[in-house]
């Protein structure tokens, strides 16, 4: 399968470049826009990039993607899936549990697992080290601009005083501006407040504050192996926010890197182009593919991938307000539990609107339980979201995705990486 990307003013031009290069067979894979390069480049118009893939005649033969440095056309060069797989593994982590993973995996030299956990203390220790340095200097700038005085007394704050609602200042602004909502802000202030007794040092409340927040998002949740048979996944979510992208990242990583039995299928019979692109992964993953037309068509697609690892089923998106296909999700999703146990994944945008992701998270909690996956971390600087939905819902988090590159662009949920950027620091790559 060759595989390429087009990049004209609009999708119909794009498309055009694609079939004219690759073919009438060739299928549309992905559009989206891309910022033209340059100097003045904000005052022209985005371009219409379309990924685009055909069949080759050749099997045992797909593509393998490289940007050229100079180019916003990727190159293709064939080289054979399996050894893909094994030069380049996806940035993706701990999709299977550790304890999953001793049970293949070589066991370690004890030396070699207590170098690790030394690493990996060091490593959290700089992580704070650096977030004091920076709200350290931070606190510095706004105690050098902000000369507080008791408006009852007129007489100046002590000190001590002055640096601790300085610093608490400094932590609220910082929350509002990373777009956490005042009332989670709020409530963090509040308990920032009660850790005031005389000798507390801005360490202490840093590592406190660096704590908590990464207790309220709790441990991510994790793609585990079924207990009796396959384990079974819907994704469900609004339209446009990459379920199928995503669905494509974790089957490559579970059938190529971990070597499973996976099996794709598709309900979204509304849009062709989402089954189209969906296939398209699936032969290059070398793994089966059904589409369900109704409730019979999944159940006998399930029945039939029963002896399989794990069967990943996407689905339709639609409008929240949609109240008749919600009775539908609702109805398909009802009628796989009776066939068995089932885990769902609300798959949303972390760009879209705050009332809307709380609109969204409230509609689908009526159909189902889930756990959450945030897509397009790469399109803003700006988590608070995040961390809104976590304590709305009460649910867990389990993948962020930060790109289009399958099957690249997905990680496990890192609250230590998300809480940095929430504080100030270093943003997510």
């Amino acid at each position: 399968m060759i595989i390429k990307k087009f990049t004209a003013k609009t999708e119909e031009e794009a498309t055009k470049a694609a079939k004219d290069e690759l073919g009438a067979r060739s299928v549309v894979m992905n559009v989206r826009k891309v910022k033209q390069k340059g100097f003045f480049s904000f005052l022209k118009k985005p371009l219409i990039e379309v990924t685009a893939a055909v069949e080759e005649d050749t099997d045992s033969m797909v593509t393998h993607v490289r940007r050229p440095s100079d180019n916003n056309i990727r190159t293709v060069t064939k080289v054979p899936f399996r050894n893909q797989a094994k030069e380049e593994k996806p940035k993706f982590k701990d999709v299977i549990p550790d304890d999953e993973e001793e049970k293949t995996a070589p066991k370690a030299p004890v030396s070699a697992g207590r170098e690790e956990a030394k690493s990996e203390d060091k490593a959290i220790e700089e992580k704070i080290d650096n977030l004091h340095t920076l709200i350290e200097q931070q606190l510095k700038n706004v105690m050098e601009n902000n000369d507080e005085t008791d408006e009852d007394s007129g007489k100046k704050t002590d000190e001590a005083d002055r640096e601790f609602i300085s610093f608490v200042k400094l932590i609220y602004n910082t929350l509002i501006n990373s777009e956490v909502d005042e009332k989670y802000a709020n409530e963090l202030v509040d308990e920032i407040e009660k850790l005031k007794k005389p000798g507390v040092t801005i360490d202490y409340l840093i590592s406190n504050i660096y704590q908590k927040l990464i207790l309220k998002f709790g441990e991510p949740a994790r793609i585990t192996p079924g207990e009796n048979g396959a384990r079974i996944i819907f994704f469900i979510g609004p339209t446009g926010v990459g379920k199928t992208t995503t669905i494509a990242k974790i089957a490559s990583q579970l059938a190529v890197n971990d070597k499973k039995k996976v099996a794709l299928i598709t309900t979204d019979t509304y849009r062709i182009k989402a089954a189209e692109q969906l296939r398209t992964y699936a032969d290059i993953m070398e793994v089966p593919f059904r589409i369900a037309y109704n409730e019979d068509d999944v159940k006998e697609n399930l029945e039939e991938f029963a002896e399989f690892d794990y069967i990943l089923v996407d689905t339709a998106g639609y409008s929240p307000k949609d109240e008749e296909k919600r009775m539908e999700m609702k109805q398909l999703l009802d009628s796989a539990k009776k066939i068995s146990d089932i885990d769902t994944y609300l798959v949303m945008s972390i760009t879209t609107k705050y009332r809307d992701l709380i609109s969204i998270s409230d509609l689908y909690r009526q159909i189902t339980d889930y756990r959450l996956i945030f897509t397009k971390l790469d399109e803003t600087e700006f988590f608070g979201n995040m961390l809104n939905i976590k304590l709305h819902t009460g649910v867990e988090i389990a993948y962020v995705t930060n790109g289009q590159e399958v099957p690249k662009d997905i990680e496990v949920f890192n609250p230590q990486s998300i809480v940095r950027s929430l504080l100030g620091g270093e943003k997510q790559s």
